[in-house]
């Protein structure tokens, strides 16, 4: 069981055998032979060795030391394997929603062209002369003079928009 314990914890610390050699003062040889279990140190030396591996003598005498930093550097990568995959996902789904919300505003403006053809601007053939029919007629002029105006600009951008996020969309996929 020591020789296992001080090997552990020597790769654990990420000693090589001469470094801790030298820590200890000793040659190379007496610590392979330690980690071999050909020869024992002694409690002095058991001593200093607890000290260099910042670690109780009784955790160098008692059951086996599992090699954890192998261990714990997996467990890191899983989880961070994780958490990218959840990045992933969720950038996917933004660029999605992105997408289908140009297609969308690219669809709500064609709409909008399509009532207002087909309606063939009614507010001017009204009489203002009513209180109602005045409010609702400028109303309407107001929102189809606004519309005309911006939607060429808005569904350009809404169809480049729409081409990207499709294009980025697409090269994620592949």
């Amino acid at each position: 069981m020591l020789n296992e314990n001080i090997k552990a914890i020597r790769k654990s610390k990420g000693l090589s055998q001469e470094e801790l050699a030298i820590k200890l003062n000793v040659v190379r040889q007496t610590i392979s032979k330690w980690e071999q279990g050909l020869s024992v140190p002694d409690a002095d030396m058991l001593i200093s060795i607890s000290e260099v591996f910042e670690t109780p003598v009784s955790t160098l005498l008692g059951e086996n030391i599992a090699e954890t930093r192998d261990d714990d550097l997996r467990v890191i990568a899983e989880k961070l394997e994780v958490i990218n995959l959840q990045l992933a996902h969720g950038k996917t789904m933004r660029q999605k929603t992105v997408h289908w919300l140009f297609i969308s505003l690219c669809a709500v403006i064609v709409a909008g062209f399509a009532v207002l053809i087909v309606l063939n601007s009614p507010y001017l053939g009204w009489d203002y002369s009513h209180p109602e029919t005045a409010v609702v007629g400028v109303a309407f002029h107001a929102f189809e003079w606004l519309f005309i105006r911006i939607a060429p600009f808005a569904l350009i951008g809404a169809i480049v928009g729409a081409c990207r996020s499709g294009y980025k969309w697409y090269r994620a996929r592949l």
